[in-house]
This record gives structure tokens, C-alpha cells and sequence, in this order.
């Protein structure tokens, strides 16, 4: 059985990005898959990695909770606003606090090689846009794909990392939305 982690990054609960969680919730429980969720606004803790890796800071209760969700987890998807370009402050933080030597990723001693201790995992990152995705690609070089597919999961060694763009959000029309939750919700019946 499929186990599927859906994490959310938006902050507002209103956003269309909640109904695209939901959407892909309710597909993959109709496959049959085994689902969670994270919903990062919810979580309470500091999301400053104040010391960087030279000092542990212990782990919050709802992030220790995260990381077991995410290592019972074999596909993760990630849906996440772009703001400025990026991530959402609330998810870079999570990912920071989160994504630690040691728990995700090994560096080896006395090289520039690391473990990838994530291996074995998949993922999806669903991204709404205000502006269309080939744009966001071609004139912009998708900066938070970049971060969270490249130099995060796959650093980690979860591979393979689909991607999939939904814009332009701001003018769109009660029915495109209805379209993008139904393929939405398409890609958690197919458990990708």
C-alpha cells in the first residue's frame, strides 16, 4: 500500500492551495492509499535555524511529529504557493529546522561527498503561480523548484521529484479551478 504525506506550505487556510491539499487527499484515499498530512502553519515551532549546523537546537514536539510522518511516508507532495520567486518563509523555515545532517542527509568526513538518507522515497511538488509556469521556467529559472526539488529532496536522495505548475491563480475562473482540483485530485487516485 502506497503511503502518501501530503504537506501543505500555504499559510492561509482560505487559500485555493487548501482545496488542492483536500482534492489530492481525497483521490489518493480513494486508491486505496494509506494518507497524512502536514499542514506547516498549524505546526508550532521557531522555524530560525539560529545556530546553522554548528549547534543542535532541539527539535519542537510538532516538528519530531513531522519527521515521522515524513520517514513512514514513500511519497511525499509537497503544495506550496510561489512567493517572490520562492518558497513560503513558513516552509523554508520548516524545511531548515527539519532536513538536518544526520536525520535527512550524512556528510561524509574528510570528503564533499554525503549520504542521501531519504532514498527509497518519491515525491511531487504541486506549486500554484501567479503567472503561467513556462514563464516561471524560462524567464525566471523557477528558483523554488530549484530549491526545494534539486538542492533539497534530491539532495536527500528522494527521486523521482515530478513537478507540476498551477497558474495563473489570481485570474482565474471559477471553472479553470474546478479543472485543476479534478487533476488534482487525478493525481491521488494515481497515488504520483
Amino acid at each position: 500500500m502506497k503511503k502518501i504525506l501530503i504537506i501543505n506550505g500555504h499559510s492561509n487556510a482560505e487559500s485555493f492551495n487548501f482545496g488542492l491539499a483536500e482534492s489530492y487527499k481525497n483521490g489518493a484515499i480513494a486508491s486505496g492509499a494509506q494518507v497524512e498530512t502536514i499542514t506547516i502553519a498549524d505546526l508550532n515551532f521557531n522555524p530560525n535555524l539560529k545556530f546553522g549546523y554548528q549547534k543542535r537546537t532541539e527539535l519542537e514536539p510538532d516538528l519530531l511529529e513531522s519527521w515521522e510522518k515524513i520517514k513512514r511516508a514513500n511519497h511525499l507532495v509537497w503544495i506550496h504557493p510561489v512567493w517572490w520567486g520562492g518558497l513560503p518563509a513558513i516552509t523554508k523555515g520548516f524545511i531548515d529546522r527539519l532536513f538536518l545532517p544526520g536525520m535527512a542527509f550524512q556528510y561524509r568526513e574528510n570528503s564533499v561527498w554525503w549520504d542521501k538518507l531519504l532514498k527509497g522515497k518519491s515525491a511531487h511538488i504541486i506549486t500554484t503561480l501567479d503567472q503561467p509556469g513556462w514563464y516561471y521556467r524560462l524567464f525566471f529559472g523557477r528558483p523554488s523548484v530549484n530549491q526545494l526539488k534539486k538542492s533539497t529532496l534530491e539532495f536527500c536522495g528522494v527521486k523521482p521529484v515530478k513537478v507540476t505548475y498551477i497558474g495563473i491563480v489570481k485570474n482565474s475562473t471559477e471553472n479553470q479551478r474546478k479543472k485543476w482540483l479534478e487533476k488534482v485530485y487525478n493525481f491521488g487516485m494515481q497515488n504520483k
